[in-house]
This record gives structure tokens, C-alpha cells and sequence, in this order.
């Protein structure tokens, strides 16, 4: 039987597909294989790891042109689990990190947020991948309002604006459709990502293999929510070619916990590129540990915006 267009079989279980010039394995039969994102809902639906898909079908796909090519978007996110540490750190030492172009959002004057992230997509339109960041909660680019109206108005309405540092990833679709794609800073590393009620893991290895971050904590005590009652939002602004662009992410979370103050986490911070990233940002300390062990992501691809010069 003869592959589809554009694709060609390998030996081990995986297809090649070619992504703006780029060419990556996929895995044979997989959901980007057999659907290039344009998945089947009822599938999906069938799915015992899936508690359901209605969160996706009021949300239409559209074609649009990008660097990886001609692609749907948003891309889908059936069942994942994420777990995030909130940091404080100096804004100074932000602002060393930052484009110029972008403010921090601050607490208090002089102190900013930050954050680690680990992802688990477990069932998605580009395939299981894992997923780190280091990121940067930054002030809504497009208006001048005060940082202190900025964090309350974010906060209630549950849209952070970031700007992300690191963003490795586990597969190389997830790095070429990040990277070249959204714009992300994306390489490819080994990253384990384990997430349950009882207990959340994760590793970030090196260049080498070692350590580059490392989180072990007890998981937060979950909530279930009804599908759609908890819905948040992130922008993450990047540059691609020389332009602003921003990328909107939606995150429908079915069950959730979270710890301020959070103790008796265990955050190894190694040797590498995430670990020099935090570095810089100089933390002072965690406030705030949150986990979902059940949620869905609709992810949007990049727009052009407008980012002021603010020098």
C-alpha cells in the first residue's frame, strides 16, 4: 500500500511528513498520520482516557497559511495533565531577560512573576509529547495601564500574558511546529512528565543526560469541574521574522488543586539550559503550586500584534 502524499514509511513504527521544508517522524497510524489535525471528534469520543469532547465542538478549525505550511488550527489537546510553580523574583533581573518591548507584571513595585511548567499531552492531534517552560508573566502589551490593574484584571478574569524563556519538548513535530511555527524557543530532550492525584514528577535531562530540572512534589488535593466552567486563558507573545506575534491558548480544566505557600517540594535545579534560564531570573521563592491532573487545550496559531516600543 502506498503512503499518502507527501509522507514516506520508515522501518520503526513512523511515517515522515514534511512541515514547511522540514521533515519530521510521526508515529504510524498515530492521530497527526491518519488525520493532519483535522481529528474526528467521535474517535475521540471513544477514547476511555477522553471524559469528553464537547469543549472542541463549538470550536471550529480553520485553515491558515504558516512557516510549517498550510495547517489547521487550533490544534487540539484531548487529555492532558500540566503542573506549574509560581515564583517570585526581582523585576530587575526580569526586565534583564526581557525585549524591551515588554514590561513584567508586578505584584508590588520591583517584584514580578515567574514560573516552571511541566506538560503531559496524553492524547492530542500531533501525538503524545511532553513538555517544560520557564516563563515570564509580562504586562498586556497592547495598553499603558498601571502593573496593579494589570495583576487584578488578570487574575479575575484568569488571562496571563507570558513570555516564555525555554520550552522543550519531547517529539520533533511538537519542536519544528513550535519553533519554527509559533516562534517558541522549542528543542528536543528526553522529558518524563508523570502526573496523578497522589503525586507529580518530572525530569528535563541535558545535553549530556544529566539534570537540567527536576520537580517531585506531592499533587495538590483535586477538584472535578464540569467541562467548561473552568476555562483560562494565556497569550505568549514571540517574534517570528522580525514581527510580534501573539499566541492564544485556552485551557478547559476538569480537575485541578492548587497550594499557596506550597512546602516539601523538591525543585532540582541542574545543569543546562532551563536551569540557566531560572538562574538568571534570580527567585526568591514559591507561592503558589498548581496542579490539573485532568484538562483539555485548544491551542491557536500565532496572529501579528502590535508591541509599543516602550523606551
Amino acid at each position: 500500500m502506498s503512503s499518502p502524499q507527501g509522507t514516506s514509511s520508515t522501518e520503526h513504527g513512523t511515517v515522515e511528513v514534511d512541515l514547511g521544508g522540514r521533515t519530521v517522524a510521526v508515529p504510524k497510524g498515530g492521530l497527526y498520520d491518519r488525520y493532519r489535525m483535522n481529528t474526528d471528534l467521535g474517535e475521540i469520543a471513544r477514547d476511555p482516557r477522553v471524559s469528553s469532547v464537547d469543549f472542541f465542538r463549538g470550536m471550529p478549525k480553520t485553515a491558515v497559511d504558516s512557516p510549517i505550511g498550510t495547517t489547521l488550527t487550533p490544534n487540539f489537546y484531548y487529555r492532558i495533565s500540566t503542573a506549574r510553580l509560581t515564583m517570585l523574583a526581582r523585576s530587575r533581573a526580569i526586565r534583564a531577560r526581557l525585549p524591551e518591548e515588554l514590561a513584567p507584571l508586578e505584584v508590588v513595585p520591583g517584584i514580578g512573576l515567574i514560573s516552571v511548567m511541566f506538560f503531559r499531552y496524553d492524547v492530542c492531534d500531533i501525538d503524545f509529547y511532553t513538555e517544560a517552560a520557564v516563563g515570564i508573566a509580562v504586562r498586556p502589551a497592547r495598553h499603558g495601564r498601571l502593573g496593579t490593574f494589570d495583576l487584578v484584571s488578570s487574575l479575575s478574569n484568569d488571562h496571563l500574558h507570558s513570555y516564555v524563556l525555554s520550552l522543550p519538548v519531547s517529539t520533533d513535530i511538537a519542536q519544528v511546529r513550535g519553533h519554527d511555527g509559533y516562534g517558541f524557543p522549542k528543542w528536543v530532550t528526553d522529558l518524563d512528565v508523570d502526573i496523578d492525584t497522589r503525586r507529580t514528577v518530572a525530569r528535563v535531562a541535558n545535553e549530556s543526560g544529566g539534570t537540567d530540572l527536576a520537580l517531585s512534589a506531592a499533587t495538590p488535593a483535586q477538584t472535578a469541574h464540569p467541562s467548561g466552567e473552568r476555562v483560562s486563558t494565556l497569550t505568549a507573545y514571540t517574534s517570528i521574522d522580525g514581527a510580534w506575534h501573539s499566541t492564544l491558548s485556552q485551557t478547559n480544566a476538569l480537575a485541578s488543586g492548587s497550594t499557596r505557600s506550597p512546602s516539601g517540594l523538591d525543585l532540582q535545579v541542574g545543569r543546562g539550559r532551563m536551569a540557566d534560564d531560572l538562574r538568571s531570573l534570580k527567585p526568591i521563592r514559591t507561592i503558589r503550586f498548581d496542579v490539573t491532573t485532568e484538562g483539555q487545550l485548544a491551542l491557536h496559531m500565532p496572529v501579528p500584534t502590535s508591541v509599543p516600543n516602550r523606551t
